[in-house]
């Protein structure tokens, strides 16, 4: 990653604020820093993208349409991020 006159934002500090800069929550010069990071960091892209498929996904999935194997994997995959 090139450097710049900020302190570049290392892979965890992106998961961190992934939330944030979906939002447009972040100020200028830390969405500068986290694009800066994604240009030159694939694995991030990958997971940034893979948070918006997730987020485009539940707007569109009901508890209703969840079977009770696939609910149970769910929380058990929140669960394992936690640890």
């Amino acid at each position: 990653m090139g450097e710049t006159t900020a302190e570049a934002l290392s892979c965890q500090e992106v998961v961190e604020l992934v939330t944030s800069y979906l939002e447009g929550a972040l100020g200028r010069e830390e969405h500068a820093r986290f694009e800066e990071h994604l240009a030159s960091c694939g694995p991030c892209r990958v997971y940034l993208e893979q948070i918006r498929q997730t987020i485009a996904l539940t707007g569109r999935v009901t508890l209703e349409e969840l079977s009770p194997a696939t609910e149970r994997d769910l929380i058990q995959a929140f669960h394992s991020l936690k640890r």
